[in-house]
C-alpha cells in the first residue's frame, strides 16, 4: 500500500538526520586525521563533508514544507518547494566537484607534493565505507518514497565517498612512492567531473518539473492503457501531466455512454482513479472529467 505524505515525509527527514550525524562526525574526523596525518588532501575533504551537512539542512526544510498537504493558498500543495531543494543539492554538487577540480588542476600545475601518514590513509577509509553505506541507505529510502529530493541527496552522499576515494589512491600512492604524489590530483580532478555531471542531471530533473514537462512516453502510454481498460470507458482525451517533487500529477477526460446516470458516470471515474493509483508509481493528484459520448446523427 502505498505511503502516506506524510509517512514518507517522516521516512525522508529520518534518514536525512542519520546523514547530519554521519556527516557531523566525519568533518571532525577527517579533519584531525588530515591533521595530525599530514594530508591537505583529507582537511579538503572535511570541508567538501560540510557541503554535504549543509544539503541535509536544505533537504530537511524541503521535505517539512515540500509534502505537506494543500491548504487556501497553495491548492496543488507545496511540491514545488521540494523541487527547488532538489535544485539547490545539484548546484551544491556542480560547485562542490568545481572547487575540487580547480584546486586539483592547481595542484598539478604547481606539483604541489605531500607526505601523509597511515593515520590519513585510516580516515579516507572510514570516509568511503561510511559514506557509500550511507547513500545506499538513502537512495533506497528515496526510491520508496518516489522523493528525488532524498535520491539527490543520496548522489550529494556518494559524491564525498568518491572524492575521499580519491584521496585514499594519493595517500597510498604517496606511502608506496613518494615521486606518485601527483596521483592525488590526478584522481580528484576524475571524480570532480563525474560529480558535476551528476549535479547536471539532478539539476536538470528540477528544471523540467518546474517547467511542467510530461512524464516519460512509457508513463503516459500506461495511463491510457489503464484508462481504456476499465469497463465503461469508450475513450480518453486531453490528458495532462506533470511531475512535482518527483510525483505525479494529472487531468483527463474519459468518454462515457450519454444515457449514464450521474452516479454511474461518477462510479467509472472513481474506477479510473483506482485503477491509475494501482498501476501508475508515484502517483499524487488526479482529475477525471467525464464526457458524454456524442450521438452520431441519423443520415437524412
Amino acid at each position: 500500500m502505498p505511503e502516506s505524505k506524510t509517512e514518507s515525509a517522516k521516512a525522508g527527514r529520518s534518514v536525512t538526520l542519520v546523514a547530519v550525524l554521519v556527516n557531523a562526525f566525519l568533518i571532525v574526523f577527517k579533519c584531525l586525521a588530515g591533521i595530525f596525518g599530514h594530508s591537505q588532501a583529507l582537511i579538503v575533504d572535511a570541508v567538501h563533508s560540510v557541503s554535504d551537512l549543509f544539503t541535509d539542512f536544505v533537504v530537511l526544510l524541503g521535505l517539512r514544507i515540500g509534502r505537506k498537504a494543500p491548504d487556501e493558498e497553495h491548492h496543488f500543495g507545496h511540491a514545488r518547494i521540494e523541487t527547488l531543494a532538489s535544485a539547490i543539492v545539484g548546484l551544491a554538487l556542480i560547485a562542490t566537484a568545481l572547487y575540487l577540480g580547480i584546486k586539483a588542476s592547481w595542484n598539478i600545475y604547481r606539483h604541489t607534493e605531500y607526505h601523509p601518514t597511515w593515520l590519513a590513509l585510516v580516515g579516507a577509509g572510514a570516509s568511503i565505507a561510511l559514506k557509500e553505506a550511507l547513500y545506499h541507505y538513502t537512495v533506497h529510502i528515496g526510491r520508496r518514497i518516489k522523493s528525488s529530493l532524498i535520491v539527490a541527496n543520496a548522489w550529494h552522499q556518494r559524491s564525498d565517498a568518491l572524492s575521499s576515494v580519491a584521496v585514499l589512491l594519493g595517500v597510498a600512492g604517496a606511502r608506496i612512492n613518494p615521486s606518485w604524489h601527483i596521483l592525488d590530483s590526478y584522481a580528484a580532478l576524475c571524480v570532480s567531473f563525474f560529480i558535476i555531471k551528476v549535479g547536471l542531471e539532478i539539476l536538470w530533473g528540477a528544471l523540467r518539473e518546474f517547467t511542467d514537462t510530461a512524464p516519460q512516453p512509457e508513463i503516459l502510454s500506461k495511463i491510457r492503457q489503464c484508462t481504456l481498460s476499465v469497463d465503461g470507458v469508450i475513450d480518453m482525451h486531453d490528458l495532462r501531466a506533470r511531475t512535482a517533487g518527483g510525483l505525479h500529477q494529472m487531468e483527463l477526460h474519459i468518454v462515457v455512454h450519454a444515457g449514464l446516470t450521474v452516479t454511474e458516470g461518477h462510479r467509472i471515474a472513481k474506477a479510473v482513479e483506482s485503477c491509475l493509483a494501482k498501476e501508475v508509481a508515484g502517483l499524487d493528484q488526479i482529475i477525471v472529467h467525464v464526457d458524454p459520448a456524442m450521438e452520431e446523427k441519423e443520415p437524412e
